[in-house]
């Protein structure tokens, strides 16, 4: 598949001018959803990451790679998240394919512990305010690089999912302003709730994976001092991705010897319409509700 996607690049770059491109391609779901609630249905908007499936791991195929070098913009999570795709999106650069790397717009921070200590978290959409930095990037992109938009609709489309990320926001501080301050702890299955942690006052005690992505490993010796850490923390729960293996998850929780919760989540990936995840606005409502309910109960 690969092999067949890069014969095919310097076919469509020689083929497609500037005046030929059209529509928005975008990498991941959730930045799909953020793109379609700002162009609406003023472009066309193409989502190479299906529903459930890993940020960190999607392939696309020949087809797929030939959408984006005819595309009129290309919007990307960036700092090293779509680790499958991110060559075709270089390879769109250098044809001359506008391009938004949409977290580095977003005030990025970074790890700070295990593997990828020091590197930057690309994970920004747990924290609402910096996806309202990232609609705002979106929709200015938008306009700047799509020609024949209706900036009209655009802008009004903006503006109107910008109050209702800001209601969310709301919203989610309240709820988790309930969560006493010695619960707010959080293990996950990989480190991806750095900004939530940040923005709402929680200490992330560990990941089941020491690293920003779900394609690492962790070492018994890992798990081992996590499973001390949790002991030591009293931590009540681990929060696992719904679209990911929770095995590892729930041997910790085992290896502990306390009654530790494992509580799935919609961490990187919406789910199709149904699973409780459909829109990022979805995604983090169910999400806060969850941390919220399992971090607020009684004492096991």
């Amino acid at each position: 598949m690969f092999a067949a996607a890069a014969l095919l690049v310097p076919l469509v770059s020689a083929c497609t001018s500037g005046a030929e491109r059209s529509g928005i391609v975008v990498t991941t779901n959730i930045l799909g959803d953020l793109t379609r609630a700002v162009v609406g249905d003023a472009v066309p908007v193409t989502v190479l990451m299906q529903a459930g499936a890993d940020p960190h791991s999607f392939a696309i195929s020949a087809r797929q790679a030939a959408d984006i070098e005819r595309s009129a913009l290309v919007v990307h999570n960036g700092l090293g998240l779509e680790e499958g795709v991110v060559r075709h999106v270089q390879a769109a650069v250098a044809a001359g394919v506008p391009t938004l790397a949409v977290a580095e717009r977003a005030d990025p921070i970074r790890y700070t512990s295990d593997e990828s200590a020091g590197q930057p978290d690309p994970h920004f959409w747990t924290d609402p305010r910096r996806v309202r930095m990232a609609v705002e990037a979106i929709s200015a992109e938008v306009l700047a690089q799509v020609e024949g938009v209706d900036a009209g609709a655009v802008e009004a489309n903006t503006q109107r999912y910008l109050g209702e990320l800001d209601e969310l926001d709301r919203w989610m501080t309240e709820r988790f302003a309930a969560i006493p301050a010695e619960r707010r702890q959080l293990v996950t299955d990989h480190h991806v709730f750095g900004y939530l942690a940040q923005r709402f006052g929680f200490q992330v005690i560990g990941a089941v994976i020491p690293s920003g992505t779900t394609l690492a490993s962790p070492s018994a010796s890992d798990l081992d001092g996590l499973a001390t850490a949790i002991r030591t923390a009293g931590v009540r729960a681990i929060f696992a991705d719904s679209g990911q293996p929770d095995r590892l998850s729930r041997v910790l929780a085992e290896h502990t010897g306390l009654q530790v919760q494992v509580i799935a989540l919609h961490t990187e990936s919406l789910t199709a319409p149904g699973g409780g995840a459909a829109t990022y606005l979805e995604m983090a409502r169910t999400n806060t509700e969850a941390i919220a309910r399992g971090l607020s109960g009684p004492t096991p």
